[in-house]
Protein backbone atom coordinates (compact mmCIF):
# COMPACT_ATOMS: atom_id res chain seq x y z
CA UNK A 1 0.00 0.00 0.00
CA UNK A 2 2.99 2.14 0.93
CA UNK A 3 4.80 1.82 -2.57
CA UNK A 4 1.63 2.41 -4.46
CA UNK A 5 0.91 5.57 -2.89
CA UNK A 6 4.77 6.62 -3.47
CA UNK A 7 4.52 5.59 -7.17
CA UNK A 8 1.54 7.77 -7.40
CA UNK A 9 3.22 10.41 -6.15
CA UNK A 10 5.98 10.03 -7.97
CA UNK A 11 3.86 9.56 -11.03
CA UNK A 12 1.95 12.98 -10.24
CA UNK A 13 4.91 14.95 -10.05
CA UNK A 14 6.38 13.26 -13.58
CA UNK A 15 3.06 14.10 -15.44
CA UNK A 16 3.54 18.28 -14.33
CA UNK A 17 6.98 17.87 -16.44
CA UNK A 18 6.63 20.86 -18.31
CA UNK A 19 4.38 23.09 -16.70
CA UNK A 20 6.12 26.76 -15.68
CA UNK A 21 6.51 27.85 -12.29
CA UNK A 22 5.46 31.65 -12.11
CA UNK A 23 7.45 34.12 -9.61
CA UNK A 24 5.71 36.80 -8.00
CA UNK A 25 6.30 40.59 -9.27
CA UNK A 26 4.26 42.28 -7.22
CA UNK A 27 0.59 42.23 -5.24
CA UNK A 28 -2.20 44.85 -4.45
CA UNK A 29 -4.48 44.65 -1.36
CA UNK A 30 -8.18 45.04 -2.30
CA UNK A 31 -10.09 44.09 0.92
CA UNK A 32 -8.69 44.68 4.53
CA UNK A 33 -9.28 41.72 6.44
CA UNK A 34 -8.90 41.94 10.23
CA UNK A 35 -7.68 38.68 10.93
CA UNK A 36 -4.99 36.58 8.44
CA UNK A 37 -3.87 38.35 5.21
CA UNK A 38 -6.15 40.86 2.83
CA UNK A 39 -7.33 39.64 -0.32
CA UNK A 40 -5.30 41.06 -3.26
CA UNK A 41 -4.38 40.87 -6.83
CA UNK A 42 -1.37 39.46 -7.15
CA UNK A 43 1.14 39.74 -10.53
CA UNK A 44 2.93 36.57 -11.59
CA UNK A 45 5.35 35.87 -14.35
CA UNK A 46 6.74 33.04 -16.13
CA UNK A 47 8.14 31.87 -19.39
CA UNK A 48 6.60 29.49 -21.77
CA UNK A 49 8.76 26.35 -20.90
CA UNK A 50 8.57 24.59 -24.13
CA UNK A 51 9.14 27.93 -26.21
CA UNK A 52 12.16 30.20 -25.37
CA UNK A 53 11.95 33.98 -25.33
CA UNK A 54 8.04 34.37 -24.53
CA UNK A 55 6.79 35.42 -21.02
CA UNK A 56 3.58 35.68 -19.79
CA UNK A 57 2.28 37.99 -17.14
CA UNK A 58 -0.50 36.73 -14.90
CA UNK A 59 -2.91 38.53 -12.21
CA UNK A 60 -5.06 36.80 -10.17
CA UNK A 61 -7.43 37.07 -7.21
CA UNK A 62 -5.76 35.83 -4.51
CA UNK A 63 -8.41 34.94 -1.18
CA UNK A 64 -7.66 36.20 2.25
CA UNK A 65 -8.55 35.96 5.56
CA UNK A 66 -8.36 33.37 8.18
CA UNK A 67 -9.39 30.44 5.54
CA UNK A 68 -6.91 32.35 2.91
CA UNK A 69 -4.15 32.03 5.44
CA UNK A 70 -4.30 28.73 6.55
CA UNK A 71 -4.86 27.80 2.86
CA UNK A 72 -8.40 26.66 2.67
CA UNK A 73 -9.96 29.08 1.12
CA UNK A 74 -11.12 29.06 -2.67
CA UNK A 75 -9.93 31.57 -5.14
CA UNK A 76 -12.04 33.51 -7.30
CA UNK A 77 -12.02 32.38 -11.28
CA UNK A 78 -10.71 36.25 -12.17
CA UNK A 79 -7.32 36.19 -13.75
CA UNK A 80 -5.89 38.28 -17.10
CA UNK A 81 -3.10 37.74 -19.32
CA UNK A 82 -0.58 39.42 -21.21
CA UNK A 83 2.27 37.68 -23.02
CA UNK A 84 5.20 39.10 -24.86
CA UNK A 85 7.99 38.00 -27.48
CA UNK A 86 11.58 39.23 -25.32
CA UNK A 87 13.96 37.96 -27.69
CA UNK A 88 14.20 35.14 -31.04
CA UNK A 89 11.32 32.47 -31.13
CA UNK A 90 12.32 29.41 -33.01
CA UNK A 91 9.37 26.87 -32.60
CA UNK A 92 9.51 23.27 -32.50
CA UNK A 93 7.84 20.98 -35.10
CA UNK A 94 5.61 19.68 -31.75
CA UNK A 95 4.55 23.18 -31.01
CA UNK A 96 3.62 23.57 -35.28
CA UNK A 97 1.74 19.97 -35.17
CA UNK A 98 0.22 20.63 -31.90
CA UNK A 99 -3.42 20.36 -32.12
CA UNK A 100 -6.76 22.35 -31.34
CA UNK A 101 -6.67 21.25 -27.87
CA UNK A 102 -3.48 23.64 -26.67
CA UNK A 103 -0.87 22.71 -24.60
CA UNK A 104 -0.93 23.31 -20.63
CA UNK A 105 1.89 25.83 -20.20
CA UNK A 106 1.33 27.11 -16.34
CA UNK A 107 -1.05 25.80 -13.57
CA UNK A 108 -2.04 27.18 -10.56
CA UNK A 109 -4.14 25.34 -7.59
CA UNK A 110 -6.81 27.96 -6.59
CA UNK A 111 -8.42 25.51 -4.00
CA UNK A 112 -6.94 23.34 -1.40
CA UNK A 113 -8.58 20.04 -4.15
CA UNK A 114 -10.79 20.66 -6.42
CA UNK A 115 -10.35 24.09 -8.40
CA UNK A 116 -6.94 25.35 -10.27
CA UNK A 117 -6.02 28.44 -12.54
CA UNK A 118 -4.58 26.88 -16.25
CA UNK A 119 -2.71 28.62 -19.26
CA UNK A 120 -3.21 26.62 -22.38
CA UNK A 121 -1.05 27.69 -25.23
CA UNK A 122 -2.09 27.06 -28.76
CA UNK A 123 -0.66 27.59 -32.46
CA UNK A 124 -1.86 30.03 -35.00
CA UNK A 125 0.01 28.82 -38.27
CA UNK A 126 -2.23 31.15 -40.49
CA UNK A 127 -0.93 34.34 -38.38
CA UNK A 128 2.27 32.75 -37.11
CA UNK A 129 1.17 33.38 -33.60
CA UNK A 130 1.10 31.70 -30.17
CA UNK A 131 -2.18 32.63 -28.48
CA UNK A 132 -2.43 31.87 -24.69
CA UNK A 133 -5.38 31.27 -23.05
CA UNK A 134 -5.83 31.26 -18.81
CA UNK A 135 -9.15 30.21 -17.39
CA UNK A 136 -10.29 28.65 -14.14
CA UNK A 137 -11.18 24.61 -14.35
CA UNK A 138 -12.95 22.53 -11.15
CA UNK A 139 -13.90 19.55 -10.90
CA UNK A 140 -17.31 19.02 -11.71
CA UNK A 141 -18.07 22.80 -12.75
CA UNK A 142 -16.01 24.86 -14.09
CA UNK A 143 -15.46 29.17 -14.70
CA UNK A 144 -16.49 30.37 -18.04
CA UNK A 145 -14.74 33.71 -17.46
CA UNK A 146 -11.47 33.48 -19.27
CA UNK A 147 -8.61 36.06 -20.61
CA UNK A 148 -6.42 35.76 -23.81
CA UNK A 149 -3.30 37.03 -25.21
CA UNK A 150 -1.33 36.71 -28.31
CA UNK A 151 2.41 36.63 -29.52
CA UNK A 152 3.08 37.17 -33.04
CA UNK A 153 5.74 35.82 -33.96
CA UNK A 154 8.15 38.63 -35.15
CA UNK A 155 11.99 38.59 -36.30
CA UNK A 156 13.96 39.73 -33.73
CA UNK A 157 16.92 41.91 -33.68
CA UNK A 158 19.29 43.30 -36.97
CA UNK A 159 18.03 42.99 -40.46
CA UNK A 160 20.06 42.12 -43.15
Amino acid sequence: MKNALIMGACMALLSVGSVARAEQIGSVDTVFKLLGPDHKIVVEAFDDPDVANVTCYLSRAKTGGIKGGLGLAEDTSDAAISCQQVGPITLSDKIKKSDDSGTVVFQKRTSLVFKKLQVVRFYDEKRNALVYLTYSDRLVDGSPKNALSAVPIIPWGKSE
